[in-house]
């Protein structure tokens, strides 16, 4: 798809690796990375998946000085992209390689349309209230967030509006992780919390993730927009790291400043 549209996509010579459950060593791993940053012909680098080992590479390393390019990901991804985007570089919380096709076109779009240059559109989802702000965005799958809590890789977390999916959790973990954001008070000084899609997360018999998340978020006196396509499981719209954004938690939006 990225071919179609005009790129030259060339795969990392280690990319068939495997070492336990992790796609090589992390030093051949962050080799392979590095290698993506400094060479300059490259624009961006592409993730092939997500899956566990984003964070390990960041255990002590740091990012190279390298001009600016895109890091496309979402879920393990997190890692890198909110550590990436305390050097200054937004990144794009977005379809990885393995997941591009299964998106519908309005969603393949939006992600072109972002790293080509061009405004994408607001998305609508379901406002839980508290009226509007803007902020910078921070998107993030909650359980790698969460274990990057208290770490170096953790950003100032003042004043940004965090963006939150997940996937295979059950209720009560989220709870618990919540819980987690809440007495390390990181949710003290958000300004507001737009709600993607929690999949695979239901247990019968069980509080829904709805129920949790509302009595777990719920009382913060910040807009909170839930139900937005982004998430596992079905569409995954681009969301931008680190940009300024606009969430109306009456109105059900998030926007994304293209300025």
């Amino acid at each position: 798809m990225w071919r179609d549209r005009g790129y030259q996509i060339d795969l990392s010579p280690s990319y068939k690796q495997q070492w336990a459950y992790l796609a090589g060593t992390d030093p051949k791993r962050r080799a392979s990375l590095e290698q993506g940053l400094r060479d300059q012909r490259y624009r961006a680098i592409l993730c092939g998946r997500g899956g566990y080992g984003g964070a390990r590479l960041l255990e002590t390393w740091k990012w190279p000085a390298v001009p600016e390019k895109w890091l496309i990901g979402f879920s393990d991804i997190t890692s890198l992209l909110w550590s990436l985007a305390q050097t200054g570089i937004s990144g794009v919380h977005g379809p990885v390689l393995t997941t591009l096709a299964q998106e519908p076109d309005w969603s393949v779009q939006r992600l072109f349309d972002w790293v080509e240059g061009r405004a994408i559109a607001p998305l609508k989802g379901a406002g839980w209230g508290g009226g509007r702000t803007t902020g910078k965005l921070l998107p993030a799958n909650l359980t790698v967030a969460t274990h990057l809590l208290g770490t170096a890789v953790q950003p100032d977390l003042s004043g940004v509006i965090l963006a939150f999916e997940d996937v295979g959790e059950a209720p009560y973990r989220i709870d618990r992780m919540l819980t987690q954001w809440r007495m390390t008070g990181a949710l003290q000084s958000i300004r507001g919390i737009a709600l993607g899609r929690f999949s695979d997360c239901e247990n019968p018999g069980e509080e829904t993730v709805t129920e949790t998340l509302r009595d777990r978020i719920g009382d913060l006196g910040i807009p909170i927009v839930a139900d937005l396509p982004f998430g596992h499981q079905g569409a995954n719209a681009a969301l931008p790291v680190g940009v300024m954004a606009h969430l109306d938690g009456n109105q059900g939006s998030l926007e994304i400043d293209s300025t």
